[in-house]
């Protein structure tokens, strides 16, 4: 993707030359007549460089500069000048500036000032998303998996991290889509600004769209002065809507609104202002189906699904409990050395987990919480984990009269269950290929799910 650039000179001349000479090296570069008509674009769209002249009308360059980096802190800025004089660079250097050129310029002057410029950002992005994965592994010792599903939903990750697309996010509660959400936005380039967080269905209905929006003073009783909404916050940052499918019909127009024009109108007001914000939504339900029953607004459902990631179950990657235990143990215990005998592991690993890896760190935390020793006890378990058949698949064992071939035919139905039907994934789940399954599907006449 090229570089954005806006150009800011007074000088039409001037600026079509340059306009012309950045272009013809790949770049896309915005113009703009005078510092106001500059920040007016630099509000509704972000650039990698501003190149501005300092002597400009209405708004000067080291005006500009200053308002410029209001807008968008990390924004580098070149300074052009007619008048080179120490004083003149020590002053825009000290306002912000990256750097600075003087009229009349080289060509590869130029060149060399906006390519310096780019990759110090560059540098600049990589040292971040550094410092982001750093703090990420200090504070989602939970995000972590070795199984193919979790492995392919990373993978997806990585991939669509550095984009501003909005995000979809599906799997049942407990899976961890807040934190897959945070992930994201720690893995972006806007790791720096704010994460918001709003739960659709946990805001009561009349207060949903304030909450959102924000409102100005006398909106409503109780609105004594103006209140920025959760967009506005999230400012140059992520929003992330968790159980967006629970939100009223009526808002769900206004959401499609703000997602699409990229501006908030607060309850109250008729002026609208321009937001920065990243979009992510999460759901527990299916969408489709509210979409068919006329629930959900169609069009919303596709603006929202422009990169949809399903988040797998526990049942899905249960090869990642062992992994996900131990890092439990030592959030939980983090100056002890906690070990887990393998009679524990595996009554963890044959477990179902409804409540998916939520339900998994808060019996971690029992398990810590309740241990007479540096070692955890099958006896503080709850009752359903050391049942008979508190599993799934062929390693529960024959019931009672149940012949080997009922065995498999069962483990071969609970596995399709839990993966939605999907073949691949249940072979995987079974620890078998899946040709192999394919094979007794058919033999048995096992019905799809």
């Amino acid at each position: 993707m090229a570089h954005q650039i806006i150009l800011a000179d007074d000088d039409a001349s001037l600026r079509r030359v340059v306009q012309f000479k950045l272009q013809k090296q790949g770049y896309e570069v915005t113009t703009a007549a005078d510092g106001l008509e500059a920040l007016e674009k630099l509000k509704d769209a972000r650039f990698d460089l501003l190149l501005s002249d300092i002597r400009m009308p209405k708004l000067d360059g080291l005006e500009l500069l200053e308002k410029a980096r209001e807008a968008q802190p990390d924004l580098k800025v070149i300074l052009i000048t007619a008048h080179a004089t120490v004083a003149q660079a020590v002053q825009a250097v000290k306002a912000g500036a990256f750097d600075y050129i003087t009229k009349p310029f080289e060509d590869d002057d130029l060149f060399f000032a906006v390519e310096k410029a780019l990759a110090f950002e560059k540098l600049e992005q990589e040292n971040r998303q550094l410092k982001v994965r750093l703090r990420q592994a200090e504070r989602s010792p939970n995000l972590v998996g070795v199984s193919r599903p979790f492995i392919e939903m990373m993978a997806m990750v990585d991939k669509i991290a550095g984009s501003d697309a909005t995000v979809l996010l599906t799997g049942k509660s407990g899976t961890g889509k807040e934190l897959v959400a945070r992930t994201i936005h720690e893995r972006s380039g806007r790791a720096d600004g704010p994460f918001v967080a709003v739960n659709c269905a946990a805001i009561p209905r009349d207060l949903i769209e304030s909450e959102l929006f924000g409102h100005v003073k006398g909106a409503f009783t109780g609105a004594v002065k103006d209140k920025k909404g959760k967009f506005e916050l999230a400012e140059g940052g992520t929003m992330l809507l968790d159980e967006i499918g629970e939100l009223a019909i009526d808002l769900q127009a206004k959401l499609l609104r703000v997602i699409q024009e990229r501006i908030v109108e607060p309850v109250g007001s008729e002026k609208h202002r321009a937001i920065d914000v990243r979009v992510i939504a999460a759901t527990n339900v299916d969408l489709q189906e509210r979409v068919s029953e006329g629930r959900f607004r169609e069009d919303l459902f596709y603006r929202l699904n422009v990169i949809p990631i399903h988040i797998p179950s526990l049942a899905e990657r249960s090869e990642d409990i062992p992994a996900l235990v131990r890092a439990f143990v030592r959030q939980s215990a983090p100056d002890e050395k906690v070990t887990v005998p393998s009679e524990v592991m595996k009554a963890l690993v044959k477990y179902r987990w409804p409540g998916n890896v939520r339900e998994l760190r808060n019996i971690v935390e029992r398990l810590i919480i309740f241990r007479q020793s540096d070692q955890l006890r099958i006896e503080d378990l709850p009752a359903e984990l050391t049942t008979q058949n508190s599993g799934t698949g062929p390693e529960d064992g024959p019931r009672p009269g149940e012949s080997l071939q009922q065995m498999e035919i069962r483990a071969i139905r609970e596995a399709l269950r839990e993966a939605g039907g999907n073949q691949a994934k249940a072979a995987r789940r079974l620890r078998i290929p899946r040709h192999v399954l394919v094979y007794r599907v058919k033999k048995w006449n096992i019905p799809a799910v």
